[in-house]
């Protein structure tokens, strides 16, 4: 088994910054792309906040930049579900150009909310079985290396 992989994604010129690279809010958009590919294979989208009122949100979202894309370039993400329980869920994503070198890795805790409140709730039961057949699909994959990072200045 392997993580879920995008639709193929081009860099685009509007988001090329002052530095001739793509500016770093767009390695977040074509992440979110991927997520929202990959969620759909769990219930989630606009479909299911006009159905259930519920809907998801992330609640921290880190992201490493591994090496510089340029305009035209063609990428694509893979998405792979490292945890979850009844109202969250920790995934993993990586950022490559067609060519196969990585370019950034990203990684998530988003929460399921019932937007009555909004508050965190627990997933309907059918809900809850899509996401776990997801992880089920994933959970014999190897830990991502880059997964679990922490932020700072290392000091000696």
């Amino acid at each position: 088994m392997m993580p879920f992989k995008s639709s193929p994604m081009t860099v685009v010129p509007e988001w090329i910054d002052y530095n001739g690279h793509m500016n770093m809010a767009y390695y977040n958009v074509l992440f979110d792309r991927c997520a929202d590919e990959a969620y759909s294979l769990m219930g989630f989208g606009p479909d299911y906040i006009r159905a259930r009122s519920m809907t998801t949100y992330t609640a921290e979202f880190h992201v490493c930049y591994v090496r510089e894309l340029h305009e035209g370039h063609r990428t694509y993400a893979t998405f792979q579900m490292l945890d979850f329980d009844e109202k969250r869920f920790h995934y993993y994503q990586e950022l490559y150009h067609e060519d196969g070198w990585l370019a950034a890795t990203a990684e998530a805790l988003a929460l399921h909310i019932d937007m009555t409140g909004p508050r965190v709730a627990p997933m309907p039961p059918d809900t809850h079985e899509r996401v776990a057949a997801l992880y089920e699909s994933h959970r014999s994959l190897p830990r991502p290396e880059r997964a679990g990072r922490a932020i700072g200045i290392r000091r000696k």
